[in-house]
């Protein structure tokens, strides 16, 4: 069994984005890891260059600012890097620049693999999510946060970024059968110092909005509020060991009254449901069980 990763990345610097540990993290799955290096602003290439493991092959990649609609052009990026990946490899693994898998659950993720290699009824392997929120001690509990998601795929050549990159589907826009593992993916995104958040989210903003709803973002404070949130819960597991070092040198401070709910009338009852017997009423699902 031959298991390639891959991913893209730009400007992980200046943004603060934990492409390293992302990297690292699966590695131990990986026979090789395909990066996507798009030019930036800041020395990212340098960074990739610098992780010590002959595994990891780097393209660099000019990115498409007429595609950057709906968050287009990261798809292509993906789609860049997948497309680079050794052709007799078996499985695929998509990790992007700010999710990160722990240790813990590698051998899961390679007894799935191993489960599903001859069954060509699996396209791919779905997996749960952690979503970080403020500091490395509170995830989002809410309706929010997409609780799955693919990141490993079967790699037939078939198959395709959807959308935004979150996840994939074939060529020919056909959702993947999918088979759900008891592994998590731990979303490190919203755990950035107050003022890089902020610029990552301006940044961000070029993506998916107008120029004025743009300037509107870029308007008032220089640092990003994460007291607006709904609804958090305390973390009270342990984070992967490549992201120990990110977690000791946190550098503001942030608490969070767990009890509170900001809840509609609305969202306050589909979450009872939820939690009453499991079922997330309308969520999105880009995937077939």
């Amino acid at each position: 069994m031959k298991v390639a990763g891959f991913s893209f990345i730009r400007n992980a610097i200046q943004f603060d984005y934990p492409i390293v540990e992302a990297i690292t993290s699966v590695l131990p799955l990986c026979d090789e890891f395909v990066i996507a290096v798009g030019d930036s602003d800041d020395d990212t290439l340098g960074l990739i260059k610098a992780i010590p493991s002959d595994k990891i092959r780097i393209i660099r990649s000019t990115w498409d600012d007429n595609a950057k609609a709906g968050g287009r052009v990261l798809a292509l990026e993906t789609d860049k890097a997948l497309a680079a990946i050794s052709p007799d490899a078996d499985w695929a693994f998509y990790i992007q620049g700010d999710e990160v898998l722990h240790e813990q659950y590698i051998p899961v993720v390679k007894e799935a693999m191993q489960q599903y290699l001859t069954d060509k009824n699996v396209d791919g392997l779905l997996f749960k999510y952690l979503h970080f929120y403020g500091s490395y001690s509170y995830i989002g509990d809410s309706r929010r946060w997409y609780r799955r998601e693919i990141r490993v795929i079967r790699n037939t050549g078939n198959v395709v970024s959807y959308k935004d990159a979150q996840g994939f589907r074939t060529k020919d826009n056909r959702k993947l059968k999918v088979k759900l593992i008891d592994a998590y993916i731990y979303h490190y995104g919203w755990v950035k110092p107050p003022e890089t958040q902020k610029k990552r989210l301006r940044n961000a903003n070029h993506f998916w909005n107008s120029s004025e709803t743009i300037a509107q973002a870029n308007a008032g404070v220089d640092t990003f509020e994460y007291s607006h949130i709904d609804s958090l819960a305390h973390f009270t597991g342990t984070h992967p060991a490549v992201m120990q070092a990110r977690v000791d040198r946190l550098n503001w401070p942030f608490t969070f009254d767990t009890s509170q709910k900001r809840y509609s009338p609305r969202v306050r009852f589909l979450t009872f449901i939820e939690k009453l017997i499991g079922w997330r009423i309308g969520e999105y699902r880009n995937y077939k069980l």
